[in-house]
């Protein structure tokens, strides 16, 4: 089992990246979800019920590969869809699940995907080099069933492995990176794209 040590760094990465999310409004309530990934394969991940701008270490425990819980609390409820990621790509060590306003709002008003075309602010997800392509954002259906939601998102990936994040309709965002900090930058990027694309949807219908 991955040390003490380790879990306080990841625990203390989360903690310090659920304030910064707070103070943009986009953890709300008790809602969104994070996790990062150790070093024995076992997974940081925050445990269910706690307001992520408030987070201490005690509200941050270990699950399996598969999402069980190691110390009989009860994670998130949607820790299959981080597990699934970690599964899937080997340099992924941290996953965010957010709930701001404009990637709800946005999840509702396109169907099955919005696609980013010519900002530069694409340059920020790792592998993007240029502003030229286009940036992918899927859409899946909202689901309480969280194993069916899962493995939709998995077959969707088969497809189209290049996604730096997805949408749940009515719900929030996923994205994840190689460290918290580009995981970070991620967000940030997806947040500053939601933002201009229902700026130009505002400014078409006015």
């Amino acid at each position: 089992m991955a040390g003490n040590d380790e879990f306080a760094d990841k625990a203390q990465q989360m903690i310090e990246a659920g304030r910064f999310l707070n103070q943009r409004g986009w953890v709300p309530a008790t809602s969104s979800n994070f996790s990062m990934r150790l070093s024995d394969g076992n997974v940081a991940v925050t445990v269910s019920g706690y307001h992520k701008g408030a987070l201490s270490k005690e509200a941050i425990m270990r699950v399996d590969a598969e999402g069980n819980s190691l110390d009989g609390r009860r994670p998130s409820a949607e820790t299959l869809l981080h597990t699934v990621i970690y599964q899937r790509f080997g340099d992924v060590s941290a996953v965010l699940h957010t709930h701001s306003v404009n990637a709800t709002v946005l999840s509702r008003l396109f169907e099955g995907m919005i696609e980013f075309e010519d900002y530069e602010l694409q340059k920020a997800f790792s592998g993007v080099a240029t502003h030229e392509g286009k940036v992918i954002v899927p859409i899946f259906a909202n689901d309480q069933n969280i194993p069916r939601l899962a493995a939709e998102v998995e077959c969707y990936m088969d497809g189209h492995p290049a996604i730096h994040g997805y949408l749940i309709k009515g719900h929030g965002l996923y994205t994840w990176g190689a460290t918290m900090a580009e995981t970070m930058r991620h967000l940030e990027a997806f947040e500053f794209l939601f933002e201009c694309e229902l700026t130009m949807q505002r400014l078409q219908r006015s």
